[in-house]
């Protein structure tokens, strides 16, 4: 089964640009186009969060018109920058969609690996929370199926990256899901969005990886006094290949054109 997964592309409305100076809305097609010729083609795109800039109707109406350009099945959650109600009347019809409360789901079917999406938003805010009861919800769910492949995705990640300005706004109560994946070793990966870069660590006995972002990155500034910046780096997405008796490869696969291919390796 192969993934490929999108975040943070901070869609706008048709001509404006991200933060006045990027191109999100150009940016997530290339992805688009770039997921539809990939060979093999993925079985499912996940989109880790921040979908859209400012919540807004017309930004969703947007980003609903250009995954109409996508030939692969999605599954989505939203991040501190999409409005819950609005998101959901954008994917209004989707099976996966709940009807009301925060966007937690699992997928059914007889993919090879099974999806848990958890919705860790606080509305009007910017930092995320593993609360009681969605920590309930996922013990549960995981339970179900405790010997299925279980990938776990949600928008802000649960740990100190050591990036000052960006740790502001990361998942609060994370202890809280860490005892609960460490009770279900069927756990392949979490997978967050929102910090705009890649990132990996063992996490509640798992792996967690952050995906980067298709719009812009946020500056690798490690130092507690460093001040907020973003660079535009090359766009890339993360594509998590699994395979029977192999378990769970993550690629990082930068978005683009590039010189190539050469006849060597």
């Amino acid at each position: 089964m192969l993934i490929a997964q999108l975040s943070d592309p901070h869609v706008r409305p048709e001509g404006v640009l991200y933060q006045g100076v990027v191109d999100s809305n150009a940016q997530f097609a290339a992805a688009i186009a770039q997921v539809n010729a990939l060979d093999p083609r993925p079985d499912l795109v996940l989109l880790s969060g921040d979908l859209v800039d400012h919540g807004r109707d017309d930004e969703y109406a947007m980003l609903v018109r250009m995954l109409g350009a996508l030939d692969v099945p999605v599954l989505a959650i939203p991040g501190n920058h999409d409005e819950r109600e609005a998101f959901r009347r954008a994917f209004t019809g989707q099976p996966w969609l709940p009807a009301e409360g925060p966007i937690d789901y699992v997928t059914g079917g007889s993919g090879a690996v099974r999806i848990v999406a958890l919705d860790v938003t606080l509305p009007g805010l910017h930092h995320g929370l593993v609360g009681e009861a969605g920590a309930a919800w996922l013990e549960s769910v995981l339970a179900m199926e405790p010997t299925r492949p279980t990938i776990v995705m949600m928008h802000q990640p649960p740990f100190v990256s050591g990036i000052p300005y960006i740790d502001t706004y990361s998942c609060r109560e994370g202890q809280r899901l860490a005892a609960v994946i460490a009770r279900h070793p069927q756990v392949e990966r979490i997978l967050c969005g929102h910090v705009h870069r890649f990132m990996q660590l063992r996490f509640g006995g798992t792996i967690l990886c952050t995906a980067p972002s298709t719009t812009t990155a946020i500056a690798l500034r490690l130092r507690p006094d460093a001040r907020p910046a973003s660079y535009i780096e090359p766009p890339a997405m993360l594509l998590h290949h699994w395979q029977e008796g192999r378990g769970l490869v993550s690629h990082f696969v930068p978005i683009g054109t590039f010189p190539g291919p050469y006849p060597f390796a």
